[in-house]
């Protein structure tokens, strides 16, 4: 499954991907917009490059599956999935909300995960079987007794289309309006973590914008899930849910109708 020493190797691929970041956050770099219409920077695609050049290097037979500069080694069982700069639009708007999200993911399921935010120091590390840690420190959720008393986060509401809408609406009436929280990209997760924000719903998200998430948001006491309530894996439609206290999943999964 997985060790320390995969967990050695994560945290070093967040400090090459923070150390490609940190000297063009709120500087001079080029952007431009990708074939779905997403913008990509500089600095997504340098960080990318130097964490896929470390694990080339020095775990030459695993996978890579990474948002810019796509999958190496396909068919191998253990897969990091990469994305250098989740919440671009954050970098590029000079918010330090963003992260660089770092999994290890074996025979589809993830086993190890980083969430690291390179501007202001802050790190959630998850390994199954142990306990996640921010800043080397124990974190952990916090309980929920009711929908009405949570604090619900997610990146923008027009992710959501279609049914989504009206089953993200329904969430949102279940908790108190003033709430709800709008911006975060995979920052919300931590915060989920650390007992700070008690629910997070998006849609649309790619392997590389969930995989570290789930052994972070779980190793804290956390839940994570499909829109039907099942656990999250490669094959997983990008409708997703986090949740800090477990007791509450079949209440969002019933306001959301």
């Amino acid at each position: 499954m997985t060790n320390s020493s995969d967990q050695i190797l994560a945290e070093r691929l967040a400090d090459a991907a923070g150390a490609a970041i940190r000297p063009l956050f709120r500087g001079e770099w080029s952007e431009e917009r990708k074939p779905d219409t997403t913008f990509v920077t500089e600095a997504d695609r340098a960080a990318e490059a130097a964490m896929r050049a470390i694990i080339e290097a020095e775990r030459p037979d695993d996978g890579i599956v990474g948002e810019e500069y796509g999958t190496r080694n396909e068919g191998a069982g253990r897969q990091w999935v990469l994305d250098p700069i989740d919440g671009t639009t954050s970098f590029i708007a000079g918010r330090p909300i963003f992260g660089t999200l770092i999994a290890l993911v074996q025979d589809g399921w993830p086993v190890l995960g980083v969430i690291d935010q390179p501007i202001a120091g802050e790190r959630w590390v998850g390994r199954i079987g142990h306990g996640t840690t921010f800043n080397g420190k124990p974190a952990r959720v916090r309980s929920c007794r009711e929908l009405g008393d949570a604090v619900l986060g997610t990146t923008t509401p027009h992710q959501f289309s279609g049914d989504e809408v009206d089953a993200f609406m329904g969430l949102a009436k279940s908790v108190v309006e003033r709430k709800i929280i709008y911006g975060g990209d995979c920052y919300n997760y931590g915060l989920v973590a650390s007992g700070h924000v008690d629910i997070v719903c998006e849609a649309g998200l790619k392997l590389y914008d969930f995989a570290a998430l789930v052994p972070v948001v779980e190793g804290a006491g956390g839940v994570m899930s499909d829109w039907q309530g099942n656990p999250l894996d490669a094959g997983s439609d990008g409708r997703v849910l986090a949740l800090g206290d477990p007791a509450r999943l079949e209440d969002v999964l019933e306001a959301m109708g």
